[in-house]
């Protein structure tokens, strides 16, 4: 019962008040021990071993450290234990926060196309300055379909099989790749390793957003998952294909094509065909399925974890 308390606990946090930005965030932690792990180690030599070795440890710390402090937690209070528990599992929870991210960059689009660049800047990582006001909004969809994989689907996932510690792992193999994960010519070598271990952790909660998007879709299922299996593919990625496909197929839009970035061109393939212009529709219906998601990957795993207990 108080992985059902946590978890629940954790949820309704972050439906109420989303990344509490006054407060100190550990994922921000995470991203200044990359930066420094990368600022001295990715140079000169031997780089594929050297990110290799930091991200692994950057892994194992990230489950080691709180599995310890929670262990000694329970052994004085288990109410101390469980609240402590949902305030790091909400931590690792983006559900609310991206959809106030990506729905900014649709209001700020209405005052101007340069506000609604600057604005989707914030979520994406791709070159924003030239883009036109389809390719922003279509930034923003498709970073609300990856993130509710990365960001709420997956950091749950693995809370299930290894509790607590298990979200906060999966947070720094998401934040190791989204740092230094990258197919260029700084990074190829030293976030190679970054990538990989992502691309392992996010293949099961990948398909299961895609599949749970689907049921909540309200659309035909059998043409729909046909549209994601069609689609899935056509992705540099082996997971984020999936859920932007299934919203893709849900919004009967087309994803995908060259992006910028860090000056790089880099030519992904389409996923849909019909480019019809989105609109702020699109934005509700997205958003929607977001939320109908999450709450039924919830209410799934309460009896998981009520077995488990």
């Amino acid at each position: 019962m108080e992985q059902i308390f946590i978890l629940l606990l954790a949820w309704v946090l972050d439906l109420l008040i989303g990344d509490p930005t006054s407060l100190p965030h550990p994922i921000v932690y995470y991203g200044k021990w990359i930066a420094a792990g990368e600022r001295h180690l990715n140079k000169n030599k031997h780089r594929l071993a050297k990110g290799a070795v930091f991200s692994v440890c950057s892994i194992i710390l990230a489950f080691l450290l709180p599995a310890v402090v929670l262990h000694a937690v329970q052994s004085w209070s288990s109410l101390a234990y469980q609240v402590l528990g949902a305030i790091l599992l909400f931590y690792c929870l983006a559900g609310t926060t991206l959809i106030k991210e990506v729905s900014q960059v649709f209001f700020a689009l209405n005052e101007s196309l340069e506000k609604g660049r600057k604005q989707v800047a914030r979520i994406v990582g791709r070159d924003t300055q030239n883009l036109t006001e389809q390719e922003v909004r279509k930034a923003a969809l498709e970073t609300l379909a990856e993130n509710l994989s990365d960001g709420v689907i997956a950091p749950l996932f693995w809370f299930l099989l290894l509790g607590v510690p298990g979200a906060l792992m999966y947070k720094m193999v998401n934040t190791l790749d989204s740092m230094i994960g990258y197919q260029n010519a700084k990074y190829k070598d030293f976030g190679c390793w970054a990538a990989r271990i992502d691309d392992a952790f996010n293949y099961i909660p990948a398909r299961l957003t895609a599949l749970f998007m689907a049921l909540v879709s309200g659309k035909k299922l059998k043409p729909l998952f046909q549209f994601i299996l069609k689609y899935s593919r056509c992705h540099a990625s082996p997971n984020s294909g999936w859920p932007e496909a299934a919203l893709a197929g849900i919004l009967d839009c087309r994803f995908g094509g060259p992006h910028n970035y860090f000056g790089e061109i880099f030519y992904k393939p389409y996923i849909g065909e019909n480019d019809r212009e989105l609109t702020t529709q699109d934005l509700l219906k997205a958003t929607s399925i977001n939320r109908k998601v999450e709450f039924l990957f919830i209410i799934l795993s309460i009896p998981i974890l009520f077995f488990l207990a």
